[in-house]
């Protein structure tokens, strides 16, 4: 987005033609070119572009954000690299807990942890690199009302001594798609390493290895509504745990610890079947749930959860197991056939099975709606009927 395009959309006649295109864009199946035509009457057409990629944006940042999405402003890469607001707002929550009253988040983008930190009543301020994403961070704190200050800086060259907790999400994401190695993120694992060595929060990919964590921080596993979004590390003063897995949902928010984990042995399959949230699953904190709900794992490698009880629990989706059935295909298929199953579930853990493609060649027909859980029990393929609960 040019910078020169999106400050005078910020300015009176840029805010009626930027309400223009949010109604051309709320009316939906619209003809593109019609919308465009109707919108240069009296503007530039780089000027209808930048509406038009706003009205945009903000459609597909509701999801993210909410009802916030509506009054707030993005690019593209900007939005696609947001933190989720429940998740920023859980991070901010457990700063305003720890007595944190200001932080810097280093590498702001266009402000989606600065707006959680402010609503939460935190001093917050934050650099980037990029003009552009400065330029919205900005707009963004204004349009919602809220304080903070932003600037364009080199992350890597801010001196965060004045500030309580400093914060950095590290870029890794190029043109060529995502940096899986540390050391290729933007600022690189260096930087992110030092950083660790006082109070702060660096936000890293679901997927960081556990022998990467420094000893003393804590990592912590956020998912929303199922979804891993991200793990956090935690150093200092905010780290209070080794491992954490965070999950919110409906219900609010919950959160397991290594501290909650006794370990649990392996054992024969009971009358329900726990899956863990991912969350949980890359805290390593499955055998916590198992011993939550007063069972074990099917196998030590795979991550189910069996007990002779039923609970529920925000950490695992319960299953009531109703049968075992045939685990090789074409008894499968007779088995499901004969008790009437068209519509099926696959859920699979610990073998080589393709969801999809298993369910097409099943080739069902029935007008009942059932579950399968393919996964291995003492090392051997089993196929379980089971029914939600």
């Amino acid at each position: 987005m040019d910078l020169d395009a999106f400050r005078w959309l910020l300015t009176d006649p840029g805010q009626a033609l930027l309400a223009a295109a949010v109604d051309e864009v709320g009316t939906g199946g619209r003809d593109e070119l019609a919308a465009q035509a109707r919108l240069r009457r009296g503007a530039t057409a780089e000027h209808v572009a930048a509406a038009l990629t706003q009205a945009t944006l903000r459609v597909r940042a509701r999801d993210k954000l909410g009802d916030l999405a509506d009054r707030m402003y993005f690019t593209p890469d900007g939005l696609e690299q947001a933190t989720r607001l429940r998740v920023a707002e859980h991070r901010a929550g457990r700063l305003v807990a720890a007595s944190t009253r200001t932080v810097v988040d280093l590498g702001c983008g266009i402000g989606g942890d600065l707006v959680a930190a402010a609503r939460a009543g935190l001093v917050a301020a934050g650099v980037d690199l990029d003009p552009v994403r400065v330029a919205v961070a900005e707009a963004n704190l204004a349009a919602l009302g809220l304080p903070g200050a932003v600037a364009v800086a080199d992350a890597t060259t801010v001196d965060t001594t004045p500030f309580d907790v400093a914060f950095a999400d590290p870029a890794r994401r190029t043109a060529r798609g995502r940096v899986f190695d540390v050391d290729g993120w933007t600022p690189p694992w260096a930087f992110v390493e030092a950083l660790l060595t006082r109070d702060s929060c660096v936000k890293v990919a679901p997927g960081i290895p556990h022998d990467l964590v420094p000893a003393g921080v804590e990592a912590e596993w956020v998912s929303d509504h199922g979804d891993v979004k991200e793990a956090a590390l935690w150093s200092g003063r905010l780290a209070t745990t080794a491992r954490r897995a965070t999950v919110i949902g409906d219900g609010g928010l919950a959160t397991l610890t290594d501290e909650d984990d006794p370990g649990a042995p392996v054992r024969d399959l009971g009358g329900f079947l726990y899956e863990p949230d991912g969350a949980v699953i890359r805290a390593g904190l499955v055998t916590a749930v198992a011993a939550g709900v007063g069972g074990g794992l099917l196998d030590e490698h795979i991550a189910y959860v069996t007990s002779d009880q039923a609970f529920r629990t925000p950490f695992a989706r319960a299953y009531a197991v109703l049968e075992e059935l045939p685990y090789r295909e074409k008894a499968l298929r007779a088995a499901l056939r004969e008790r009437g199953v068209g519509r099926l579930t696959i859920k699979k853990r610990g073998v080589d099975v393709v969801p999809e493609q298993l369910r097409k060649r099943l080739d069902l027909h029935g007008e009942q709606e059932a579950t399968i859980v393919l996964t291995r029990v003492a090392g051997h393929g089993t196929a379980l009927l089971v029914r939600p609960i």
